[in-house]
């Protein structure tokens, strides 16, 4: 791709706008972790009644992801990803209306579901713009993004809570709703959702054998059904493999992203925003992982990009350990503090930035959103389960259980990934 082409301008147009985007999504997602401290003591609820709550969320953006991938791919992904930044706003103007688990529980999981319309879309349409050589790149800036958007909820919380103090919780779902409705203005005024559409052929492959898999999977999916492509990716030993290491990375992720913040209340006595500041280093690793590790493996392993999963096992295990014997009190604690949580979410979101490389590796432009749905499923699944099993851990047996199993499943991430190596 020429520096100065229109195909090469409206590439990086496309990938900007979907990035910032899906960042400023994560506004509407994550909110209600951050005001999670604060809503326990307002409405009287314990760990568990917001592990239910999130928890909704994850099953229903992990169905979502099942459905909207391969839906998107026949209809197009463009409508998905606008209707994903209308909706999910709209759930989230709704919620501080409510009081009751069950009706909030609904419209989170309603939340969840209109969140999953834009994922698995949005890898299609950069799919189509950018070439199979540089899909680590596009796959890991975009994610990068997804990373930083815990970063700019976690600030808008903050903000929100600085500016509409007499509100309480309530004003974390208002000011929040407000960034991705401003984002899809610009993103539906330059954005193009294929090259045809700008009067531009697709990106050429340097890479024949990319061209003959491409038109093998299209016959595919004429001759055996619109369906088929979940048959084709589930028979895989390697996507089969890739779906645990996901499941699990999921479990961490969402661990992380949804009790730091609570972990520094109840342990250490911060306030909300003073835990949210601390806890900032974790996505802000995430961001900066998710994007330089697929950007290598394009480089040094496009074809098995398992070795980077392998090292991300162990110095995730190593980074969360070390997390859990720091206290902010003691000299250096706060720095060393950030330090481990910057590296633990490196190691994380690079491992899941390098699924979303796999999927448009194996997907192609045919079915990238059908095996990206199905990887982000396997996230959110785990993702789900963290959530009921988390606030079970910390009602019966405290933050220790919690950090230990994350270690632990931080090294069956390298072991299964060292396994599928020799398939």
């Amino acid at each position: 791709m020429e520096k100065h082409d229109p195909h090469t301008r409206y590439a990086w147009r496309c990938l900007i706008l979907f990035s910032l985007l899906y960042m400023s999504l994560y506004c509407c997602r994550l909110n209600l972790g951050n005001a999670a401290a604060i809503m326990m003591d307002d409405l009287g609820w314990t760990a568990k009644d917001i592990g239910i709550l999130t928890s909704a969320l994850f099953w229903a953006y992990g169905i979502g992801q099942l459905i909207n991938g391969r839906l998107s791919e026949i209809a197009g992904p463009g409508k998905f990803i606008v209707l994903a930044a209308l909706l999910s706003p709209a759930c989230n103007l709704l919620m501080p209306r409510q009081t009751n688990l069950a009706v909030m529980a609904v419209l989170w999981a309603c939340n969840g579901y209109f969140q999953s319309m834009a994922w698995a879309p949005g890898l299609t349409l950069l799919s189509g713009w950018w070439p199979k050589n540089r899909h680590g790149f596009a796959a890991g800036f975009a994610n990068a993004f997804s990373g930083f958007g815990q970063a700019l909820c976690m600030v808008t919380t903050a903000a929100s809570l600085s500016l509409l103090p007499s509100l309480g919780w309530r004003s974390c779902f208002l000011l929040p709703a407000a960034v991705p409705l401003l984002t899809l203005v610009f993103y539906k005024l330059l954005v193009k959702e294929t090259p045809s559409d700008a009067g531009l052929p697709a990106p050429a492959d340097a890479d024949p054998e990319t061209a003959e898999n491409e038109a093998q999977m299209k016959a595919i999916v004429q001759e055996k059904g619109a369906l088929y492509p979940f048959v084709y990716l589930l028979k895989i030993k390697r996507f089969r493999a890739w779906l645990v290491i996901l499941f699990l990375s999921g479990v961490i992720r969402y661990g992380m992203m949804t009790w730091i913040p609570l972990y520094f209340s109840d342990r250490f006595g911060f306030d909300v925003q003073a835990g949210l500041f601390q806890s900032l280093a974790f996505p802000v690793g995430m961001g900066i992982g998710t994007f330089v590790l697929p950007v290598l493996t394009d480089r040094f392993c496009p074809h098995d990009r398992l070795p980077a999963v392998i090292a991300c096992g162990a110095v995730l295990a190593g980074s969360v350990a070390a997390f859990f014997r720091l206290d902010p009190s003691v000299a250096a604690g706060p720095v060393l503090i950030s330090l481990a949580l910057f590296i633990a979410g490196f190691a994380v979101y690079a491992i899941i930035g390098c699924a979303f490389s796999y999927a448009c590796d194996i997907g192609g432009s045919t079915f990238t959103a059908t095996a990206a749905g199905i990887l982000d499923f396997s996230v959110y699944i785990g993702a789900a389960v963290q959530s009921i099993v988390y606030g079970f851990f910390l009602k019966a047996m405290g933050w220790g259980m919690v950090f230990a199993s994350i270690a632990a499943m931080s090294l069956v991430i390298l072991l299964i990934a060292a396994g599928s190596r020799t398939r």
